[in-house]
């Protein structure tokens, strides 16, 4: 996580509180070349690589995990929502917050995270391929 710092710094961007926010969670490959420690082959990406998350608003980067390929996309999002959503309430209670991802975040330890919460989301459902 990029920590308190850069959540102050995204938080004093605005000048008055934002009546909602929309807080993008996102896992991308990070291809590996080599035998880096923690190297696995991701079927989806089809390479080696790494599964960093990020948690966007806007155009503020609010984290950057570096996460091994061998885990779901949603691993460890409620742990890196957590302290940004409790910082952000700290300074806009006021302030709706949203949670958006796709189908790699529909997940309910995400979902009952948000609800118990009071953070909204929406995410993606992954369709039924054809037989």
């Amino acid at each position: 996580m990029l920590g308190k710092l850069n959540h102050e710094l995204f938080l004093e961007s605005s000048h008055t509180d934002p009546p909602q926010i929309i807080l993008d969670v996102d896992a991308t490959d990070d291809p590996l070349h080599g035998n880096q420690e923690g190297r696995f082959f991701h079927g989806y990406y089809k390479a080696y690589c790494y599964l960093p998350l990020y948690i966007f608003c806007g155009e503020h980067l609010l984290c950057a995990r570096l996460r091994t390929a061998d885990n779901d996309a949603a691993s460890r999002t409620v742990e890196e929502l957590a302290p940004i959503v409790e910082c952000i309430r700290n300074r806009w209670p006021n302030t709706q917050i949203v949670v958006r991802g796709d189908s790699g975040f529909c997940r309910e330890e995400l979902m009952s995270w948000c609800e118990d919460n009071d953070v909204d989301f929406v995410l993606g459902v992954a369709k039924k391929t054809a037989d």
